[in-house]
């Protein structure tokens, strides 16, 4: 059984606290409350969208419309999981957005809403990750994107860029 498969809990979903143990994301930025299900190909994450996020007061004053750039977040980081589901020694790397493509938004997400986040594995390979990924309110979509993530050794990279 794989690391991961122990954090999911009877259900086999695998809830916001066991979340932080596979990806390095916490509060407020964290975009996923849970991961209903996953497998080598497919992910599926829920995000509550809560009327005191940290976004609502400014985007838009008076009328909170959920940040595009954010929705995108949290199909990265849902992608993410799935990658590192995919991925040996994986607590070893690093995942990062490195192409963003064909994105679209057709419906606005507001506080209150469920944002569902389903993912799919298209290609994987040592350096990297080829990922589609739909966030959707109820049954309607909200927005797509394509995307290329980057699979980097975690210790190099982050040597690179650390400020003494």
């Amino acid at each position: 059984m794989d690391e991961i498969d122990k954090l999911k809990n009877k259900n086999g979903e695998i809830e916001k606290g066991n979340l932080k143990k596979i990806i390095p994301y916490d509060e407020p930025f964290l975009m996923i409350d849970k991961v209903t299900y996953l497998d080598k190909k497919n992910i599926v994450a829920i995000k509550d969208i809560k009327k005191n996020e940290f976004w609502v007061k400014g985007h838009f004053a008076g009328f909170p419309i959920m940040p595009g750039a954010l929705i995108i977040e949290g199909l990265g980081q849902a992608a993410t999981l799935l990658v590192r589901y995919n991925i040996p020694k994986h607590k070893e790397k690093d995942i990062l957005a490195y192409k963003i493509r064909k994105v679209k938004f057709m419906y606005p997400v507001f506080p209150g809403n469920q944002v569902r986040f389903e993912v799919k594995l298209s290609k994987i390979r040592e350096k990297g990750a080829l990922i589609k990924g739909k966030a959707f309110v109820d049954e309607k979509l909200c927005s797509e994107a394509k995307m290329i993530l980057a699979i980097v050794n975690k210790e190099r990279f982050r040597g690179k860029f650390k400020k003494n």
